[in-house]
Protein backbone atom coordinates (compact mmCIF):
# COMPACT_ATOMS: atom_id res chain seq x y z
CA UNK A 1 0.00 0.00 0.00
CA UNK A 2 1.43 3.50 -1.19
CA UNK A 3 1.12 5.51 2.28
CA UNK A 4 -2.28 8.32 1.07
CA UNK A 5 -0.71 10.28 4.45
CA UNK A 6 2.55 10.93 3.58
CA UNK A 7 3.59 14.04 4.36
CA UNK A 8 7.03 16.66 5.57
CA UNK A 9 8.95 15.37 8.67
CA UNK A 10 8.70 18.32 10.93
CA UNK A 11 9.94 20.24 13.83
CA UNK A 12 7.53 18.33 16.05
CA UNK A 13 8.81 15.01 14.37
CA UNK A 14 12.34 16.23 15.41
CA UNK A 15 11.27 16.68 19.09
CA UNK A 16 10.15 13.50 19.03
CA UNK A 17 13.24 11.26 17.08
CA UNK A 18 16.27 12.67 15.24
CA UNK A 19 19.98 12.90 14.67
CA UNK A 20 20.43 14.83 18.20
CA UNK A 21 19.00 11.75 19.95
CA UNK A 22 20.95 9.12 18.09
CA UNK A 23 23.95 10.92 19.36
CA UNK A 24 22.59 10.91 22.83
CA UNK A 25 22.10 7.17 23.14
CA UNK A 26 25.23 6.13 21.32
CA UNK A 27 26.64 9.07 23.87
CA UNK A 28 25.21 6.22 26.13
CA UNK A 29 26.60 2.75 25.30
CA UNK A 30 29.41 3.96 23.57
CA UNK A 31 29.82 0.19 22.16
CA UNK A 32 31.00 -1.05 19.31
CA UNK A 33 29.28 -0.87 16.00
CA UNK A 34 27.98 -3.38 14.55
CA UNK A 35 28.53 -4.27 10.60
CA UNK A 36 27.15 -2.46 7.61
CA UNK A 37 27.94 -5.46 5.16
CA UNK A 38 27.13 -5.29 1.27
CA UNK A 39 24.84 -8.07 -0.49
CA UNK A 40 25.62 -7.75 -4.00
CA UNK A 41 24.19 -11.11 -5.08
CA UNK A 42 20.89 -10.02 -3.90
CA UNK A 43 21.25 -6.45 -4.91
CA UNK A 44 21.69 -8.02 -8.34
CA UNK A 45 19.12 -10.83 -8.35
CA UNK A 46 16.51 -7.30 -6.92
CA UNK A 47 18.18 -4.92 -10.03
CA UNK A 48 19.08 -2.81 -7.94
CA UNK A 49 22.88 -0.46 -7.15
CA UNK A 50 23.23 -1.85 -3.61
CA UNK A 51 21.78 -3.45 -0.69
CA UNK A 52 23.60 -2.65 2.76
CA UNK A 53 22.43 -4.82 5.14
CA UNK A 54 22.80 -3.41 8.81
CA UNK A 55 23.73 -6.59 10.75
CA UNK A 56 22.63 -6.32 14.28
CA UNK A 57 22.79 -10.02 15.04
CA UNK A 58 25.39 -9.83 18.03
CA UNK A 59 24.67 -6.46 18.97
CA UNK A 60 25.90 -5.92 22.43
CA UNK A 61 26.04 -9.89 22.62
CA UNK A 62 22.28 -9.71 23.16
CA UNK A 63 21.68 -10.65 19.40
CA UNK A 64 19.20 -8.23 18.51
CA UNK A 65 18.57 -4.10 17.54
CA UNK A 66 16.56 -4.46 21.16
CA UNK A 67 19.42 -4.46 22.96
CA UNK A 68 19.74 -0.87 21.97
CA UNK A 69 15.67 0.14 23.10
CA UNK A 70 15.01 -1.41 26.96
CA UNK A 71 18.45 -0.80 28.20
CA UNK A 72 18.41 2.91 27.01
CA UNK A 73 15.01 3.43 28.70
CA UNK A 74 15.98 1.60 31.92
CA UNK A 75 19.16 3.71 32.04
CA UNK A 76 16.79 6.87 31.21
CA UNK A 77 14.01 6.47 33.52
CA UNK A 78 16.53 5.19 36.78
CA UNK A 79 18.81 9.13 35.35
CA UNK A 80 15.72 10.74 35.61
CA UNK A 81 14.21 9.36 38.64
CA UNK A 82 17.37 10.02 40.71
CA UNK A 83 18.28 13.62 39.88
CA UNK A 84 21.05 15.18 37.02
CA UNK A 85 23.78 15.62 39.35
CA UNK A 86 23.59 11.29 40.33
CA UNK A 87 26.67 8.97 41.03
CA UNK A 88 26.58 5.43 40.54
CA UNK A 89 25.78 4.88 44.64
CA UNK A 90 22.25 6.88 44.30
CA UNK A 91 21.48 5.32 40.38
CA UNK A 92 21.92 1.96 42.03
CA UNK A 93 19.54 2.32 44.60
CA UNK A 94 16.98 4.04 42.57
CA UNK A 95 17.32 1.02 40.37
CA UNK A 96 16.78 -1.51 43.14
CA UNK A 97 14.03 0.31 44.41
CA UNK A 98 10.96 -1.52 42.52
CA UNK A 99 11.01 -4.13 39.92
CA UNK A 100 11.01 -3.17 36.02
CA UNK A 101 8.46 -5.25 34.21
CA UNK A 102 7.94 -5.40 30.86
CA UNK A 103 6.09 -8.24 27.75
CA UNK A 104 8.13 -9.60 25.09
CA UNK A 105 8.23 -12.14 22.51
CA UNK A 106 11.70 -12.52 23.55
CA UNK A 107 14.21 -9.51 22.33
CA UNK A 108 12.89 -6.56 24.23
CA UNK A 109 13.03 -8.78 27.52
CA UNK A 110 16.39 -9.20 27.30
CA UNK A 111 17.44 -5.68 26.64
CA UNK A 112 15.19 -4.45 29.75
CA UNK A 113 16.47 -7.61 31.92
CA UNK A 114 20.59 -6.75 30.50
CA UNK A 115 19.76 -2.82 31.76
CA UNK A 116 18.10 -3.50 34.94
CA UNK A 117 20.81 -5.59 35.86
CA UNK A 118 23.49 -3.38 34.98
CA UNK A 119 22.28 -0.99 37.27
CA UNK A 120 21.83 -3.14 40.12
CA UNK A 121 17.88 -3.79 39.74
CA UNK A 122 15.59 -6.11 38.79
CA UNK A 123 13.46 -7.72 35.93
CA UNK A 124 10.18 -9.49 35.68
CA UNK A 125 9.56 -10.50 32.45
CA UNK A 126 6.09 -11.85 30.78
CA UNK A 127 6.45 -14.18 27.85
CA UNK A 128 3.67 -15.32 25.68
CA UNK A 129 3.16 -19.24 25.26
CA UNK A 130 4.48 -19.05 22.08
CA UNK A 131 8.09 -17.70 22.93
CA UNK A 132 10.61 -20.36 22.55
CA UNK A 133 11.81 -21.33 25.99
CA UNK A 134 15.39 -20.20 24.62
CA UNK A 135 14.14 -16.93 25.39
CA UNK A 136 13.23 -17.60 28.80
CA UNK A 137 16.70 -19.67 29.63
CA UNK A 138 18.25 -16.44 28.34
CA UNK A 139 16.20 -14.24 30.27
CA UNK A 140 16.73 -16.19 33.69
CA UNK A 141 20.74 -16.17 33.07
CA UNK A 142 20.16 -12.36 32.91
CA UNK A 143 18.58 -12.46 36.32
CA UNK A 144 14.89 -12.01 35.32
CA UNK A 145 12.17 -13.47 36.52
CA UNK A 146 10.19 -15.30 33.43
CA UNK A 147 6.26 -15.56 33.46
CA UNK A 148 4.46 -17.15 30.99
CA UNK A 149 1.20 -15.13 30.08
CA UNK A 150 -1.58 -15.83 27.10
CA UNK A 151 -1.41 -16.80 23.84
CA UNK A 152 -0.02 -13.71 21.99
CA UNK A 153 2.46 -10.64 22.67
CA UNK A 154 -0.77 -8.40 23.34
CA UNK A 155 -2.14 -10.84 25.81
CA UNK A 156 1.51 -11.22 27.11
CA UNK A 157 1.44 -7.06 27.24
CA UNK A 158 -2.19 -6.79 28.96
CA UNK A 159 -1.08 -8.85 32.36
CA UNK A 160 2.50 -7.24 32.07
CA UNK A 161 0.54 -3.38 32.62
CA UNK A 162 -1.73 -5.09 35.08
CA UNK A 163 1.14 -6.30 36.94
CA UNK A 164 2.60 -2.94 37.12
CA UNK A 165 -0.40 -0.54 37.74
CA UNK A 166 -0.87 -3.22 40.79
CA UNK A 167 2.29 -3.73 42.47
CA UNK A 168 3.24 -0.26 42.02
CA UNK A 169 6.40 -1.61 39.35
CA UNK A 170 8.15 0.19 36.44
CA UNK A 171 6.88 -0.73 33.16
CA UNK A 172 9.46 -0.57 30.26
CA UNK A 173 7.26 -1.00 26.95
CA UNK A 174 8.26 -0.93 23.42
CA UNK A 175 4.69 -0.06 22.90
CA UNK A 176 3.05 3.47 23.24
CA UNK A 177 -0.93 4.01 23.88
CA UNK A 178 -2.13 7.53 25.38
CA UNK A 179 -0.92 8.54 28.46
CA UNK A 180 2.05 6.21 28.23
CA UNK A 181 4.68 7.78 25.90
CA UNK A 182 7.54 8.69 27.45
CA UNK A 183 9.10 5.88 28.07
CA UNK A 184 8.65 3.92 24.81
CA UNK A 185 10.06 6.71 23.55
CA UNK A 186 13.45 6.25 24.94
CA UNK A 187 13.34 2.84 23.62
CA UNK A 188 12.60 4.12 20.08
CA UNK A 189 15.44 6.77 20.15
CA UNK A 190 17.65 4.03 21.59
CA UNK A 191 16.96 2.62 18.08
CA UNK A 192 18.28 4.93 16.28
CA UNK A 193 21.76 4.05 17.33
CA UNK A 194 21.89 1.62 14.77
CA UNK A 195 20.84 4.20 11.98
CA UNK A 196 23.26 6.63 13.19
CA UNK A 197 26.40 3.97 12.47
CA UNK A 198 24.82 3.08 9.01
CA UNK A 199 25.41 6.79 8.24
CA UNK A 200 28.72 6.57 9.88
CA UNK A 201 29.93 3.93 7.92
CA UNK A 202 29.16 5.59 4.85
CA UNK A 203 25.73 4.16 3.67
CA UNK A 204 23.33 6.98 1.96
CA UNK A 205 20.36 5.22 0.56
CA UNK A 206 17.77 5.69 -1.43
CA UNK A 207 15.42 3.23 -0.19
CA UNK A 208 15.01 1.75 3.30
CA UNK A 209 13.24 -1.42 4.15
CA UNK A 210 12.30 -1.67 7.79
CA UNK A 211 10.27 -4.18 9.48
CA UNK A 212 7.56 -4.02 12.31
CA UNK A 213 6.04 -5.65 15.42
CA UNK A 214 4.51 -2.95 16.99
CA UNK A 215 6.84 -0.11 15.19
CA UNK A 216 8.98 1.35 17.08
CA UNK A 217 12.26 0.55 15.00
CA UNK A 218 10.44 1.51 11.55
CA UNK A 219 9.04 4.32 13.50
CA UNK A 220 12.61 5.20 14.52
CA UNK A 221 14.15 4.69 11.25
CA UNK A 222 12.05 6.73 9.30
CA UNK A 223 12.06 9.78 11.82
CA UNK A 224 16.19 9.95 11.96
CA UNK A 225 16.04 8.88 7.93
CA UNK A 226 14.31 12.25 7.60
CA UNK A 227 16.34 14.13 9.56
CA UNK A 228 19.64 12.69 8.09
CA UNK A 229 18.95 12.29 4.10
CA UNK A 230 15.58 14.48 3.90
CA UNK A 231 12.24 13.80 2.08
CA UNK A 232 13.67 11.78 -1.29
CA UNK A 233 14.79 7.95 0.66
CA UNK A 234 11.82 5.80 0.29
CA UNK A 235 10.73 4.39 3.68
CA UNK A 236 8.94 0.75 3.28
CA UNK A 237 7.64 -0.92 6.74
CA UNK A 238 7.33 -4.69 6.46
CA UNK A 239 4.92 -6.53 8.11
CA UNK A 240 3.99 -10.45 8.69
CA UNK A 241 1.19 -11.10 6.77
CA UNK A 242 -0.54 -12.47 9.43
CA UNK A 243 -0.25 -9.53 11.59
CA UNK A 244 -0.44 -5.99 9.42
CA UNK A 245 -1.64 -3.67 12.14
CA UNK A 246 0.44 -0.65 11.11
CA UNK A 247 -0.73 -1.12 7.22
CA UNK A 248 -4.39 -1.93 8.06
CA UNK A 249 -3.82 1.18 10.76
CA UNK A 250 -2.75 3.66 8.28
CA UNK A 251 -5.23 2.58 5.71
CA UNK A 252 -7.78 3.39 8.17
CA UNK A 253 -6.69 6.53 9.72
CA UNK A 254 -6.90 5.32 13.68
CA UNK A 255 -5.30 2.90 15.38
CA UNK A 256 -6.50 -0.53 15.28
CA UNK A 257 -6.46 -3.62 16.57
CA UNK A 258 -6.80 -6.43 13.53
CA UNK A 259 -7.58 -9.82 13.76
CA UNK A 260 -4.26 -11.44 12.51
CA UNK A 261 -3.31 -15.25 11.39
CA UNK A 262 -0.89 -17.62 12.65
CA UNK A 263 2.72 -16.40 11.58
CA UNK A 264 6.07 -18.02 12.69
CA UNK A 265 7.54 -14.62 12.84
CA UNK A 266 7.25 -14.76 16.41
CA UNK A 267 8.90 -11.09 17.23
CA UNK A 268 6.66 -9.52 14.62
CA UNK A 269 3.22 -11.05 15.56
CA UNK A 270 1.92 -8.02 17.36
CA UNK A 271 -1.72 -7.10 16.38
CA UNK A 272 -1.74 -3.50 18.09
CA UNK A 273 0.38 -1.07 16.71
CA UNK A 274 2.28 1.66 19.16
CA UNK A 275 0.61 4.89 19.02
CA UNK A 276 3.79 6.98 18.42
CA UNK A 277 4.53 4.42 15.78
CA UNK A 278 1.53 4.85 13.85
CA UNK A 279 1.77 8.82 14.54
CA UNK A 280 5.14 9.25 12.92
CA UNK A 281 4.91 6.19 9.96
CA UNK A 282 1.08 7.63 9.36
CA UNK A 283 2.88 10.54 7.45
CA UNK A 284 6.54 9.91 7.05
CA UNK A 285 6.90 6.22 5.21
CA UNK A 286 6.09 5.69 1.73
CA UNK A 287 5.13 2.71 1.72
CA UNK A 288 3.48 -0.56 3.89
CA UNK A 289 4.11 -4.24 2.86
CA UNK A 290 3.42 -7.50 4.20
CA UNK A 291 5.09 -10.98 3.39
CA UNK A 292 4.20 -14.52 4.19
CA UNK A 293 6.27 -16.55 6.32
CA UNK A 294 7.59 -18.40 3.76
CA UNK A 295 9.22 -15.08 1.90
CA UNK A 296 10.75 -14.47 5.18
CA UNK A 297 12.70 -17.80 5.19
CA UNK A 298 14.00 -17.44 1.60
CA UNK A 299 14.99 -14.04 2.65
CA UNK A 300 16.94 -15.21 5.42
CA UNK A 301 18.27 -17.78 3.36
CA UNK A 302 19.35 -15.34 0.64
CA UNK A 303 21.37 -13.26 3.28
CA UNK A 304 22.75 -16.45 4.48
CA UNK A 305 24.22 -17.07 1.40
CA UNK A 306 26.49 -13.90 2.09
CA UNK A 307 27.27 -14.56 5.31
CA UNK A 308 24.71 -12.56 6.76
CA UNK A 309 22.87 -15.17 9.51
CA UNK A 310 19.91 -13.75 10.47
CA UNK A 311 16.03 -15.57 11.81
CA UNK A 312 13.58 -14.74 9.07
CA UNK A 313 11.99 -12.34 11.30
CA UNK A 314 15.45 -10.32 10.94
CA UNK A 315 15.22 -10.93 7.34
CA UNK A 316 12.09 -9.38 7.05
CA UNK A 317 12.54 -6.06 5.64
CA UNK A 318 14.99 -8.11 3.16
CA UNK A 319 11.56 -10.34 2.20
CA UNK A 320 9.50 -6.96 1.77
CA UNK A 321 12.51 -6.16 -0.91
CA UNK A 322 12.12 -9.13 -2.90
CA UNK A 323 8.56 -9.78 -2.29
CA UNK A 324 7.99 -6.86 -4.74
CA UNK A 325 5.98 -6.78 -8.33
CA UNK A 326 7.01 -4.85 -11.32
CA UNK A 327 4.64 -2.21 -10.64
CA UNK A 328 5.30 -1.49 -7.12
CA UNK A 329 9.29 -1.30 -7.54
CA UNK A 330 8.33 1.05 -10.75
CA UNK A 331 6.20 3.09 -7.96
CA UNK A 332 8.89 3.06 -5.62
CA UNK A 333 11.36 4.45 -7.55
CA UNK A 334 13.58 1.04 -7.19
CA UNK A 335 16.18 0.40 -10.01
CA UNK A 336 20.24 0.00 -10.64
CA UNK A 337 20.88 3.42 -9.43
CA UNK A 338 19.26 2.29 -5.78
CA UNK A 339 21.00 1.72 -2.72
CA UNK A 340 18.84 -0.24 -1.05
CA UNK A 341 19.15 -0.01 3.21
CA UNK A 342 17.93 -3.48 5.37
CA UNK A 343 18.59 -4.27 8.95
CA UNK A 344 19.21 -7.62 9.75
CA UNK A 345 17.84 -7.44 13.24
CA UNK A 346 18.00 -10.48 15.05
CA UNK A 347 20.63 -13.61 14.49
CA UNK A 348 19.33 -17.01 14.50
CA UNK A 349 16.91 -18.66 17.01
Amino acid sequence: MLNPGRSPYTSKDRDLIGVAHARQARDHFAAEPTPLAGLPRLAAAQGVGQVLVKDESDRMELGSFKALGGAYAVARLVSEEAGPDAGEGLLREVAARAPFVCASAGNHGISVAAGARALGGTCVVYLSHEVPEEFAARLRALGAQVRRSGADYDESMADALRAATGNGWRLISDSSWPGYTRVPLDVMRGYTVLLDEAHEAGATPTHVFAQAGVGGLAAAAAAYVRDRWGEDPVVVVVEPEGAPCLLESVQAGEPLRVKGSPTSLGRLDCLEPSLLAFRLLGHLADAFVTVTDAQADLAAAAMGEEGVRVSPCGATGTAGLMSLDDDTRSALRLGPDSTVLVIGTEGPV
